[in-house]
């Protein structure tokens, strides 16, 4: 039996994947993956994940060149979740920082702060937003 057939994907035949730098610790996303994405993970050495808006496939870093190159993946105890430690090429955030936790929230609630500055201006590798 593969170690894919014991992971416990969801209804929508999906398990989050928490993608973390492997030389900080740091949190830089979290995205969803399928069966599918997983092998092609595996096999690339480089993060594929599932859209669950679009409906496909994409490789962090096809559009942008910052790519994930994936160092380890592991399973948490349960078998629902992923950790995959990465080496980090740029930005891991579509609008140009480190890390999608780029925000704290401040004042009780009442407001979002920037924690890190902007890496890449999302418009430079992304085109316009509409």
């Amino acid at each position: 039996m593969s170690v894919l057939d014991q992971l416990k994907f969801n209804e929508q035949g999906l398990i989050p994947a928490i993608v973390q730098e492997a030389s900080t610790g740091r949190v830089l996303m979290m995205a969803w993956m399928n069966r599918a994405s997983l092998e092609k993970t595996l096999e690339l050495g480089k993060t594929v994940f599932w859209s669950r808006s679009r409906q496909k496939y994409w490789i962090k870093g096809e559009q942008s060149g910052h790519f994930q190159f994936v160092k380890d993946i592991a399973v948490d105890c349960d078998g629902d979740a992923l950790l995959i430690q990465v080496e980090q090429k740029g930005a891991a955030c579509h609008e140009g920082y480190k890390s999608c936790f780029f925000r704290s929230i401040r004042e009780g609630g009442e407001r979002l702060e920037a924690t890190e500055p902007r890496l890449v201006d999302p418009e430079s590798v992304y085109g316009k937003k509409e």
